[in-house]
Protein backbone atom coordinates (compact mmCIF):
# COMPACT_ATOMS: atom_id res chain seq x y z
CA UNK A 1 0.00 0.00 0.00
CA UNK A 2 0.62 3.43 -1.07
CA UNK A 3 2.25 5.85 1.82
CA UNK A 4 0.89 8.86 0.43
CA UNK A 5 -1.09 10.05 -2.07
CA UNK A 6 -2.82 13.30 -3.71
CA UNK A 7 -6.74 12.65 -4.78
CA UNK A 8 -7.92 15.04 -7.63
CA UNK A 9 -11.90 14.91 -7.60
CA UNK A 10 -13.38 16.45 -10.29
CA UNK A 11 -17.29 17.33 -9.48
CA UNK A 12 -16.11 17.46 -5.65
CA UNK A 13 -19.31 19.28 -4.48
CA UNK A 14 -21.81 17.13 -6.52
CA UNK A 15 -24.25 14.79 -4.56
CA UNK A 16 -21.93 11.79 -5.26
CA UNK A 17 -19.09 13.23 -3.69
CA UNK A 18 -20.64 14.93 -0.65
CA UNK A 19 -22.78 10.96 0.25
CA UNK A 20 -20.84 8.73 -0.84
CA UNK A 21 -17.43 9.37 -2.02
CA UNK A 22 -15.74 11.86 0.32
CA UNK A 23 -16.90 9.66 3.53
CA UNK A 24 -15.49 6.68 1.89
CA UNK A 25 -12.41 8.11 1.32
CA UNK A 26 -11.37 9.18 4.37
CA UNK A 27 -12.38 5.83 5.51
CA UNK A 28 -10.18 4.32 2.76
CA UNK A 29 -7.13 6.78 3.88
CA UNK A 30 -7.21 5.79 7.46
CA UNK A 31 -7.38 2.44 7.62
CA UNK A 32 -4.92 2.12 4.90
CA UNK A 33 -2.75 3.77 7.42
CA UNK A 34 -1.57 6.29 4.92
CA UNK A 35 0.33 8.55 6.41
CA UNK A 36 0.07 12.05 4.26
CA UNK A 37 -2.70 13.14 1.73
CA UNK A 38 -3.94 16.01 0.18
CA UNK A 39 -7.60 16.59 -1.05
CA UNK A 40 -8.21 18.39 -3.85
CA UNK A 41 -11.38 19.41 -5.07
CA UNK A 42 -12.16 20.62 -8.40
CA UNK A 43 -15.27 22.64 -9.75
CA UNK A 44 -17.15 24.79 -12.12
CA UNK A 45 -18.21 27.26 -9.08
CA UNK A 46 -15.49 29.28 -7.39
CA UNK A 47 -15.28 28.85 -3.95
CA UNK A 48 -12.35 29.30 -0.58
CA UNK A 49 -10.36 26.66 0.61
CA UNK A 50 -12.07 27.22 3.78
CA UNK A 51 -15.30 26.74 1.78
CA UNK A 52 -14.08 23.51 0.34
CA UNK A 53 -13.04 22.28 3.48
CA UNK A 54 -15.95 22.62 5.42
CA UNK A 55 -18.42 20.88 3.21
CA UNK A 56 -15.49 18.22 3.39
CA UNK A 57 -15.80 18.42 7.56
CA UNK A 58 -19.93 18.22 7.27
CA UNK A 59 -19.82 14.91 4.47
CA UNK A 60 -17.61 12.93 6.90
CA UNK A 61 -19.11 13.80 10.28
CA UNK A 62 -22.60 13.14 8.44
CA UNK A 63 -21.60 9.59 7.38
CA UNK A 64 -21.16 9.26 11.43
CA UNK A 65 -17.31 8.75 11.30
CA UNK A 66 -15.66 8.60 14.41
CA UNK A 67 -14.64 12.89 15.39
CA UNK A 68 -11.00 11.69 16.18
CA UNK A 69 -10.63 10.12 12.92
CA UNK A 70 -12.85 13.39 10.46
CA UNK A 71 -9.85 15.71 12.23
CA UNK A 72 -6.79 13.09 11.31
CA UNK A 73 -8.44 12.88 8.15
CA UNK A 74 -8.66 16.82 8.06
CA UNK A 75 -5.01 17.36 9.12
CA UNK A 76 -4.24 16.66 5.39
CA UNK A 77 -4.36 19.63 3.08
CA UNK A 78 -7.51 20.25 1.47
CA UNK A 79 -7.92 23.17 -0.82
CA UNK A 80 -10.13 24.12 -4.24
CA UNK A 81 -9.65 24.96 -7.35
CA UNK A 82 -12.59 26.06 -9.54
CA UNK A 83 -12.44 25.30 -13.74
CA UNK A 84 -14.27 26.12 -17.03
CA UNK A 85 -12.53 29.60 -17.67
CA UNK A 86 -9.49 29.62 -19.49
CA UNK A 87 -6.38 28.87 -18.49
CA UNK A 88 -7.98 27.01 -15.32
CA UNK A 89 -6.48 23.56 -15.80
CA UNK A 90 -3.13 24.84 -16.25
CA UNK A 91 -3.60 26.78 -12.82
CA UNK A 92 -5.22 23.11 -11.31
CA UNK A 93 -1.60 21.65 -12.57
CA UNK A 94 0.07 24.21 -11.06
CA UNK A 95 -1.40 24.05 -7.74
CA UNK A 96 -1.65 20.35 -7.47
CA UNK A 97 2.14 20.27 -7.96
CA UNK A 98 2.67 23.24 -5.52
CA UNK A 99 0.81 21.29 -2.60
CA UNK A 100 2.77 17.96 -3.66
CA UNK A 101 6.31 19.69 -3.29
CA UNK A 102 5.39 21.69 -0.46
CA UNK A 103 4.15 19.11 1.79
CA UNK A 104 6.66 16.34 0.69
CA UNK A 105 4.06 14.10 -1.58
CA UNK A 106 6.19 11.61 -3.89
CA UNK A 107 3.23 12.41 -6.82
CA UNK A 108 0.94 9.67 -6.36
CA UNK A 109 -2.15 10.65 -8.03
CA UNK A 110 -5.66 9.22 -7.73
CA UNK A 111 -7.70 11.58 -10.59
CA UNK A 112 -11.44 10.66 -9.60
CA UNK A 113 -13.84 12.21 -12.71
CA UNK A 114 -17.55 12.39 -10.28
CA UNK A 115 -19.01 13.79 -13.68
CA UNK A 116 -21.76 13.18 -15.62
CA UNK A 117 -21.00 11.26 -19.36
CA UNK A 118 -21.07 14.31 -20.99
CA UNK A 119 -18.30 16.35 -19.20
CA UNK A 120 -15.94 13.63 -19.79
CA UNK A 121 -14.13 14.43 -22.67
CA UNK A 122 -13.66 17.95 -21.87
CA UNK A 123 -12.92 16.68 -18.62
CA UNK A 124 -9.69 14.27 -19.97
CA UNK A 125 -8.68 17.04 -22.49
CA UNK A 126 -8.33 19.00 -19.35
CA UNK A 127 -6.08 16.91 -17.39
CA UNK A 128 -3.73 16.50 -20.40
CA UNK A 129 -3.56 20.43 -21.02
CA UNK A 130 -2.71 20.67 -16.69
CA UNK A 131 -0.29 18.14 -17.24
CA UNK A 132 -1.55 15.84 -13.91
CA UNK A 133 -1.30 12.46 -16.06
CA UNK A 134 2.52 12.39 -15.61
CA UNK A 135 4.03 12.87 -12.20
CA UNK A 136 7.11 11.47 -10.39
CA UNK A 137 4.85 8.43 -8.94
CA UNK A 138 1.92 6.90 -10.63
CA UNK A 139 -1.28 8.13 -11.58
CA UNK A 140 -4.72 6.34 -11.85
CA UNK A 141 -7.77 7.98 -13.46
CA UNK A 142 -11.09 6.79 -12.08
CA UNK A 143 -14.19 7.31 -14.09
CA UNK A 144 -18.14 6.90 -12.87
CA UNK A 145 -20.70 4.89 -14.29
CA UNK A 146 -22.32 5.04 -16.76
CA UNK A 147 -20.11 4.80 -19.61
CA UNK A 148 -21.20 6.38 -22.34
CA UNK A 149 -25.27 6.47 -23.09
CA UNK A 150 -24.86 4.22 -26.07
CA UNK A 151 -22.00 2.41 -28.29
CA UNK A 152 -20.93 5.44 -30.20
CA UNK A 153 -20.69 7.51 -27.15
CA UNK A 154 -18.69 4.85 -25.31
CA UNK A 155 -16.54 4.24 -27.87
CA UNK A 156 -15.76 7.66 -28.34
CA UNK A 157 -15.00 8.09 -24.68
CA UNK A 158 -12.54 5.60 -24.78
CA UNK A 159 -10.74 6.60 -27.97
CA UNK A 160 -10.36 10.20 -25.65
CA UNK A 161 -9.11 8.12 -22.32
CA UNK A 162 -6.64 6.42 -24.24
CA UNK A 163 -5.57 9.29 -26.00
CA UNK A 164 -4.03 10.42 -22.30
CA UNK A 165 -4.03 7.30 -19.91
CA UNK A 166 -2.99 3.71 -20.62
CA UNK A 167 -6.23 1.29 -19.83
CA UNK A 168 -3.75 -0.31 -17.26
CA UNK A 169 -4.06 3.12 -15.50
CA UNK A 170 -7.71 3.38 -16.05
CA UNK A 171 -10.75 2.03 -13.16
CA UNK A 172 -14.32 2.38 -14.68
CA UNK A 173 -15.92 2.19 -11.10
CA UNK A 174 -19.66 0.17 -11.01
CA UNK A 175 -20.23 0.92 -6.72
CA UNK A 176 -22.02 -2.70 -7.66
CA UNK A 177 -18.76 -4.73 -8.01
CA UNK A 178 -17.80 -3.18 -4.95
CA UNK A 179 -20.69 -4.75 -2.72
CA UNK A 180 -18.88 -7.75 -0.59
CA UNK A 181 -21.70 -10.04 -1.82
CA UNK A 182 -20.84 -9.44 -5.33
CA UNK A 183 -17.60 -10.28 -4.74
CA UNK A 184 -17.99 -13.09 -3.10
CA UNK A 185 -19.65 -14.47 -6.01
CA UNK A 186 -16.35 -15.65 -7.19
CA UNK A 187 -15.78 -17.73 -4.07
CA UNK A 188 -18.87 -19.06 -4.14
CA UNK A 189 -18.25 -20.02 -7.82
CA UNK A 190 -14.55 -21.23 -8.12
CA UNK A 191 -14.15 -21.96 -4.30
CA UNK A 192 -16.92 -24.64 -3.87
CA UNK A 193 -17.10 -27.73 -6.26
CA UNK A 194 -20.34 -28.67 -4.99
CA UNK A 195 -21.89 -25.73 -7.11
CA UNK A 196 -19.26 -25.32 -9.77
CA UNK A 197 -19.76 -29.06 -10.65
CA UNK A 198 -23.09 -28.34 -11.37
CA UNK A 199 -23.13 -24.79 -12.91
CA UNK A 200 -24.08 -25.49 -16.74
CA UNK A 201 -26.53 -26.53 -19.39
CA UNK A 202 -27.04 -29.98 -17.91
CA UNK A 203 -28.18 -28.94 -14.50
CA UNK A 204 -29.59 -25.65 -14.44
CA UNK A 205 -32.73 -24.48 -16.52
CA UNK A 206 -32.60 -20.83 -16.10
CA UNK A 207 -31.11 -17.86 -14.37
CA UNK A 208 -33.13 -15.11 -13.21
CA UNK A 209 -31.55 -11.61 -12.47
CA UNK A 210 -33.39 -8.91 -10.70
CA UNK A 211 -32.47 -5.37 -9.37
CA UNK A 212 -36.08 -4.01 -8.24
CA UNK A 213 -36.02 -0.52 -6.33
CA UNK A 214 -39.59 0.39 -4.30
CA UNK A 215 -39.07 4.27 -5.17
CA UNK A 216 -39.69 6.08 -8.13
CA UNK A 217 -37.61 9.08 -9.71
CA UNK A 218 -37.72 10.73 -6.26
CA UNK A 219 -36.72 14.26 -7.47
CA UNK A 220 -33.77 12.62 -9.99
CA UNK A 221 -36.21 12.71 -12.72
CA UNK A 222 -34.59 15.43 -15.03
CA UNK A 223 -31.76 13.00 -14.49
CA UNK A 224 -33.32 9.66 -14.69
CA UNK A 225 -35.50 11.36 -17.88
CA UNK A 226 -32.32 10.88 -19.98
CA UNK A 227 -30.77 7.75 -18.83
CA UNK A 228 -33.81 4.89 -17.93
CA UNK A 229 -33.86 1.42 -16.78
CA UNK A 230 -31.67 0.20 -19.61
CA UNK A 231 -28.63 2.94 -19.13
CA UNK A 232 -29.23 3.53 -15.25
CA UNK A 233 -28.95 -0.08 -14.20
CA UNK A 234 -29.23 -2.55 -16.99
CA UNK A 235 -26.05 -2.18 -19.31
CA UNK A 236 -24.16 -1.83 -15.50
CA UNK A 237 -25.71 -3.68 -12.73
CA UNK A 238 -27.16 -6.17 -13.94
CA UNK A 239 -24.74 -7.18 -16.44
CA UNK A 240 -22.15 -7.34 -14.35
CA UNK A 241 -23.84 -9.67 -12.13
CA UNK A 242 -24.84 -11.30 -15.53
CA UNK A 243 -21.12 -12.10 -16.26
CA UNK A 244 -19.72 -13.46 -12.58
CA UNK A 245 -22.40 -15.80 -13.03
CA UNK A 246 -22.22 -16.99 -16.43
CA UNK A 247 -18.08 -16.88 -16.83
CA UNK A 248 -15.29 -19.34 -17.16
CA UNK A 249 -13.14 -20.21 -14.65
CA UNK A 250 -9.96 -17.46 -14.85
CA UNK A 251 -6.96 -19.20 -15.51
CA UNK A 252 -5.89 -17.02 -12.77
CA UNK A 253 -7.44 -14.78 -9.60
CA UNK A 254 -5.91 -11.88 -11.83
CA UNK A 255 -7.18 -8.92 -13.13
CA UNK A 256 -7.01 -9.46 -16.47
CA UNK A 257 -7.81 -13.05 -16.27
CA UNK A 258 -11.31 -12.00 -14.81
CA UNK A 259 -12.52 -9.31 -16.59
CA UNK A 260 -11.24 -11.44 -19.84
CA UNK A 261 -13.62 -14.08 -19.04
CA UNK A 262 -16.23 -11.60 -18.38
CA UNK A 263 -15.75 -10.11 -21.93
CA UNK A 264 -16.21 -13.59 -23.52
CA UNK A 265 -19.38 -13.72 -21.83
CA UNK A 266 -20.92 -11.26 -23.78
CA UNK A 267 -19.28 -11.62 -26.77
CA UNK A 268 -20.84 -15.44 -26.62
CA UNK A 269 -24.16 -13.66 -26.10
CA UNK A 270 -27.61 -14.11 -28.49
CA UNK A 271 -28.36 -11.05 -30.45
CA UNK A 272 -31.40 -9.83 -28.45
CA UNK A 273 -34.76 -9.89 -30.57
CA UNK A 274 -37.76 -7.33 -30.22
CA UNK A 275 -39.98 -10.11 -28.26
CA UNK A 276 -36.71 -10.84 -25.87
CA UNK A 277 -37.82 -7.13 -24.01
CA UNK A 278 -40.56 -5.71 -22.02
CA UNK A 279 -40.11 -2.35 -21.67
CA UNK A 280 -42.63 -0.10 -19.56
CA UNK A 281 -43.06 2.93 -16.92
CA UNK A 282 -45.15 3.21 -13.54
CA UNK A 283 -48.39 4.65 -13.80
CA UNK A 284 -50.54 6.59 -11.35
CA UNK A 285 -52.03 4.74 -8.79
CA UNK A 286 -51.67 4.04 -4.21
CA UNK A 287 -48.96 2.81 -2.68
CA UNK A 288 -48.97 1.95 1.02
CA UNK A 289 -52.06 4.06 1.90
CA UNK A 290 -50.56 7.05 -0.54
CA UNK A 291 -51.53 8.67 -4.08
CA UNK A 292 -48.57 8.16 -6.62
CA UNK A 293 -48.12 9.84 -9.34
CA UNK A 294 -47.29 8.34 -12.67
CA UNK A 295 -43.41 8.29 -14.37
CA UNK A 296 -44.53 10.94 -17.13
CA UNK A 297 -46.28 13.18 -14.61
CA UNK A 298 -43.10 13.63 -12.12
CA UNK A 299 -41.30 17.12 -12.08
CA UNK A 300 -38.64 17.32 -14.95
CA UNK A 301 -39.91 14.63 -16.83
CA UNK A 302 -40.10 15.93 -20.40
CA UNK A 303 -44.14 15.88 -22.25
CA UNK A 304 -42.77 13.88 -25.27
CA UNK A 305 -40.48 11.22 -22.78
CA UNK A 306 -39.97 7.97 -23.79
CA UNK A 307 -38.00 7.28 -21.20
CA UNK A 308 -38.79 3.26 -19.62
CA UNK A 309 -38.41 2.62 -15.85
CA UNK A 310 -38.89 -1.11 -16.35
CA UNK A 311 -37.14 -3.43 -18.45
CA UNK A 312 -37.13 -7.01 -18.65
CA UNK A 313 -34.98 -8.85 -20.74
CA UNK A 314 -34.79 -12.54 -21.98
CA UNK A 315 -31.09 -13.41 -23.58
CA UNK A 316 -29.35 -16.53 -24.05
CA UNK A 317 -25.54 -17.28 -23.92
CA UNK A 318 -24.34 -19.18 -27.10
CA UNK A 319 -21.15 -21.34 -25.96
CA UNK A 320 -20.76 -24.71 -24.35
CA UNK A 321 -21.62 -24.45 -20.77
CA UNK A 322 -24.95 -21.92 -21.41
CA UNK A 323 -26.22 -23.05 -24.46
CA UNK A 324 -30.04 -23.00 -24.38
CA UNK A 325 -30.22 -22.06 -21.00
CA UNK A 326 -32.66 -18.76 -20.99
CA UNK A 327 -30.93 -15.80 -18.45
CA UNK A 328 -34.05 -13.26 -17.32
CA UNK A 329 -32.85 -9.89 -16.23
CA UNK A 330 -35.54 -7.53 -14.95
CA UNK A 331 -35.17 -4.18 -13.14
CA UNK A 332 -37.90 -1.11 -12.60
CA UNK A 333 -38.50 1.57 -9.94
CA UNK A 334 -41.73 1.52 -8.13
CA UNK A 335 -41.70 -1.61 -7.47
CA UNK A 336 -43.56 -3.95 -4.88
CA UNK A 337 -40.03 -4.18 -3.09
CA UNK A 338 -36.07 -2.95 -3.03
CA UNK A 339 -34.35 -6.18 -3.82
CA UNK A 340 -31.51 -7.61 -5.23
CA UNK A 341 -31.62 -11.54 -6.30
CA UNK A 342 -29.91 -14.27 -8.36
CA UNK A 343 -32.53 -17.09 -8.90
CA UNK A 344 -30.81 -20.33 -10.11
CA UNK A 345 -33.17 -22.94 -11.27
CA UNK A 346 -32.24 -26.52 -11.28
CA UNK A 347 -34.03 -29.03 -13.52
CA UNK A 348 -35.88 -31.66 -12.28
CA UNK A 349 -35.17 -35.26 -11.23
CA UNK A 350 -35.46 -37.13 -14.61
CA UNK A 351 -38.12 -39.83 -12.64
CA UNK A 352 -40.29 -39.60 -9.67
CA UNK A 353 -39.79 -42.09 -7.61
CA UNK A 354 -41.72 -41.24 -4.67
CA UNK A 355 -45.00 -40.43 -6.71
CA UNK A 356 -47.35 -42.16 -9.41
CA UNK A 357 -45.98 -39.96 -12.43
CA UNK A 358 -49.15 -38.12 -12.97
CA UNK A 359 -48.74 -37.21 -8.77
CA UNK A 360 -44.78 -35.84 -9.01
CA UNK A 361 -45.05 -32.11 -7.53
CA UNK A 362 -42.03 -31.67 -9.80
CA UNK A 363 -40.37 -29.77 -7.21
CA UNK A 364 -36.55 -28.32 -8.23
CA UNK A 365 -34.57 -26.96 -6.50
CA UNK A 366 -33.93 -23.46 -6.30
CA UNK A 367 -30.46 -21.45 -5.24
CA UNK A 368 -31.30 -17.89 -4.67
CA UNK A 369 -28.57 -15.42 -3.53
CA UNK A 370 -29.21 -12.18 -2.04
CA UNK A 371 -27.35 -9.34 -2.69
CA UNK A 372 -29.67 -6.64 -1.27
CA UNK A 373 -30.91 -6.13 1.43
CA UNK A 374 -31.16 -9.11 3.83
CA UNK A 375 -28.03 -10.77 2.22
CA UNK A 376 -28.06 -14.34 2.36
CA UNK A 377 -28.19 -17.25 0.04
CA UNK A 378 -31.00 -19.89 0.37
CA UNK A 379 -30.82 -22.99 -1.23
CA UNK A 380 -34.57 -25.21 -1.40
CA UNK A 381 -33.83 -28.96 -0.94
CA UNK A 382 -36.99 -31.41 -1.12
CA UNK A 383 -37.77 -33.79 2.55
CA UNK A 384 -40.04 -36.01 3.41
CA UNK A 385 -42.96 -34.58 5.52
CA UNK A 386 -43.04 -36.52 9.35
CA UNK A 387 -44.95 -39.74 9.95
CA UNK A 388 -46.31 -42.66 7.96
CA UNK A 389 -46.43 -41.08 4.57
CA UNK A 390 -44.46 -39.97 1.34
CA UNK A 391 -45.27 -36.31 0.95
CA UNK A 392 -42.63 -34.01 -0.03
CA UNK A 393 -42.09 -30.44 0.89
CA UNK A 394 -39.32 -27.75 -0.03
CA UNK A 395 -37.31 -26.31 2.89
CA UNK A 396 -34.29 -23.72 2.93
CA UNK A 397 -31.17 -23.74 3.82
CA UNK A 398 -30.30 -20.78 4.25
CA UNK A 399 -26.65 -18.32 5.39
CA UNK A 400 -27.48 -15.17 6.20
CA UNK A 401 -24.32 -12.64 5.21
CA UNK A 402 -24.67 -10.62 8.37
CA UNK A 403 -23.67 -13.56 10.73
CA UNK A 404 -20.19 -13.57 8.60
CA UNK A 405 -19.69 -9.73 7.36
CA UNK A 406 -20.55 -7.68 10.06
CA UNK A 407 -17.65 -5.49 9.58
CA UNK A 408 -17.35 -5.06 6.24
CA UNK A 409 -16.62 -2.14 4.22
CA UNK A 410 -18.31 -0.59 2.30
CA UNK A 411 -18.58 -0.97 -1.17
CA UNK A 412 -16.53 2.38 -2.19
CA UNK A 413 -14.31 2.36 0.35
CA UNK A 414 -13.61 -1.33 -0.93
CA UNK A 415 -13.35 -0.10 -4.53
CA UNK A 416 -10.97 3.03 -2.96
CA UNK A 417 -8.95 0.39 -1.19
CA UNK A 418 -8.05 -1.38 -4.77
CA UNK A 419 -7.49 2.02 -6.63
CA UNK A 420 -4.62 2.51 -3.79
CA UNK A 421 -3.31 -0.80 -4.34
CA UNK A 422 -3.47 -0.81 -7.97
CA UNK A 423 -5.92 -3.38 -8.17
CA UNK A 424 -8.28 -3.57 -11.38
CA UNK A 425 -9.86 -6.73 -10.63
CA UNK A 426 -13.32 -5.00 -9.83
CA UNK A 427 -13.05 -2.41 -12.51
CA UNK A 428 -14.64 -2.14 -15.93
CA UNK A 429 -12.02 -2.76 -18.55
CA UNK A 430 -13.18 -0.62 -22.26
CA UNK A 431 -14.08 -4.04 -24.01
CA UNK A 432 -16.37 -4.45 -22.16
CA UNK A 433 -17.77 -2.15 -21.77
CA UNK A 434 -18.18 -1.74 -26.04
CA UNK A 435 -19.38 -5.49 -25.49
CA UNK A 436 -22.36 -4.83 -23.23
CA UNK A 437 -23.07 -1.47 -25.75
CA UNK A 438 -23.29 -3.53 -28.45
CA UNK A 439 -25.54 -6.21 -26.97
CA UNK A 440 -27.76 -3.38 -25.62
CA UNK A 441 -27.91 -0.11 -27.95
CA UNK A 442 -31.16 -1.88 -30.40
CA UNK A 443 -33.01 -1.66 -27.31
CA UNK A 444 -32.50 2.49 -26.73
CA UNK A 445 -34.83 3.76 -29.64
CA UNK A 446 -37.95 1.56 -28.20
CA UNK A 447 -40.74 3.27 -28.01
CA UNK A 448 -43.41 0.97 -27.38
CA UNK A 449 -43.71 1.49 -23.40
CA UNK A 450 -46.42 -0.62 -21.61
CA UNK A 451 -47.33 0.35 -18.08
CA UNK A 452 -47.24 -1.19 -14.85
CA UNK A 453 -48.93 -0.29 -11.47
CA UNK A 454 -47.19 0.89 -8.78
CA UNK A 455 -45.92 -1.24 -5.61
CA UNK A 456 -46.52 -4.41 -8.88
CA UNK A 457 -43.23 -6.75 -10.16
CA UNK A 458 -43.92 -5.35 -13.32
CA UNK A 459 -46.86 -5.24 -16.68
CA UNK A 460 -48.37 -8.65 -16.44
CA UNK A 461 -46.55 -8.85 -20.14
CA UNK A 462 -43.06 -9.70 -18.62
CA UNK A 463 -44.69 -12.83 -17.26
CA UNK A 464 -44.70 -14.21 -21.26
CA UNK A 465 -40.52 -14.18 -21.26
CA UNK A 466 -40.82 -17.20 -19.02
CA UNK A 467 -43.13 -19.07 -21.23
CA UNK A 468 -42.14 -22.49 -20.60
CA UNK A 469 -42.45 -22.93 -16.94
CA UNK A 470 -45.28 -23.92 -14.35
CA UNK A 471 -44.57 -20.49 -12.30
CA UNK A 472 -43.77 -16.78 -13.35
CA UNK A 473 -41.37 -14.56 -12.13
CA UNK A 474 -40.00 -14.75 -8.68
CA UNK A 475 -41.75 -12.63 -6.37
CA UNK A 476 -40.31 -9.66 -4.95
CA UNK A 477 -39.72 -11.28 -1.70
CA UNK A 478 -39.16 -9.26 1.83
CA UNK A 479 -36.76 -9.67 3.95
CA UNK A 480 -36.75 -12.95 6.21
CA UNK A 481 -39.46 -13.65 4.23
CA UNK A 482 -39.67 -17.88 3.75
CA UNK A 483 -38.66 -18.98 0.55
CA UNK A 484 -40.29 -22.68 0.74
CA UNK A 485 -44.02 -20.74 0.63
Amino acid sequence: MTQDVTFVIFGATGSLARTKLLPSLARAVLDAGITRHCVIGVGTKPRSNDEFREIVRTSIESAGIDPECVERFLDGTIVYQAVGTPGSYVALGDLVRSVESDTGLTGNRVLYLAVPPSKLDATVDGIAESGLDTSTGWTRLVVEKPFGTDLETAEKSNRTIHRVFSEDDVYRIDHYLGKETVRNLLVFRFANALFEHTWNRGQIDSVEITVAESVGAQGRAAYYDESGAVRDMLQNHLTQLLTLVAMEPPVAMTADAIRTEKVKVLQSARTIHHDDVVIARYASGTLDGARVDAYVDEPGVAESSTTPTFVAVRMFIDNWRWQGVPFYLRTGKMMSARTTQIVVRYAKPPVCLVHAPNECPGHQNILTLRLQPDERFDLLIDVKEPGDTLEIRQIPLTVRYDDILADAPDAYQTLLTDILEGDQTLFVRSDEVEASWKLYDPILGRTDLESYAPGTDGPDSARDLIPTFPMEWTPLVGPHADLAD
